[in-house]
Order: C-alpha cells, then sequence, then structure tokens
C-alpha cells in the first residue's frame, strides 16, 4: 500500500476544465471555439476571422459567423460544429448560431497565427 500525500494533481490548464466551474463569457466561447476547425483550410475559426459575434444572455448562447466565400457549401457543417462544440458548457440551455455574408471576409480578417499557418506572412 502506498502512502500519497500529495493528494490529487491540479487540473490542468485547458478550456474543457475550466468549463466546468467556471460561468459562461464571451472569452471562454471564443476560447472553446479554437476547436472548430474549417476543413477546407485546417485552421480554426477564430485565428481564421470567421467568428463574427458571441452574445450571452442568462442561459442562451447567440455566436454570428462567416464563410471565406458566400458561396462555400461548409457553412452548416462549421454551424454544427459550432453548437457540437458549445453545448458542453453545463449552463447553457440554447444555442443560435447564424451565418452572415455581410461584410464579406477578406484574408485580413486572419490572425497572423492563420496567416503563417497558410504561409503568407
Amino acid at each position: 500500500m502506498v502512502d500519497d500525500a500529495s493528494g490529487p494533481a491540479d487540473p490542468p490548464d485547458v478550456p474543457g476544465v475550466d468549463v466546468l466551474v467556471a460561468e459562461p463569457t464571451a472569452e471562454l466561447v471564443r476560447d472553446l471555439l479554437h476547436d472548430v476547425i474549417d476543413p477546407e483550410l485546417g485552421i480554426d475559426i477564430v485565428e481564421l476571422g470567421l467568428l463574427r459575434d458571441v452574445v450571452i444572455a442568462g442561459e442562451a448562447i447567440s455566436v454570428r459567423f462567416t464563410v471565406t466565400t458566400p458561396a462555400c457549401p461548409l457553412s452548416s457543417y462549421i454551424e454544427d460544429e459550432i453548437r457540437a462544440c458549445l453545448w458542453q458548457l453545463p449552463a447553457i440551455t440554447q444555442i443560435d448560431v447564424e451565418c452572415e455574408y455581410e461584410p464579406a471576409w477578406t484574408p485580413e480578417d486572419m490572425s497572423d497565427v492563420a496567416r503563417a499557418a497558410l504561409g503568407w506572412s
């Protein structure tokens, strides 16, 4: 029998653990949405600049996003991925996700991280 006086280890500093104990904030939602990857470019929607707005009102979250081109066939896929990602928030009972096309996305919307990943820096 081993006597371990150190007790359980502290949880790692990752958003997934914080979600279980934190009140949802727009910042936390944005952090979680880094897990939603644009399947054509392989970069998350936050770094690509596709995430337009996050609003939290009580137990409801509203997310507005865009796509790189209005003809993008993957907007429904990205919408589903956003919903799946945010349902892990325990206090949320409603998630509204809307894809908007105006203003149009431009490469200037990307972060430096996304530009570097695409070799554009």
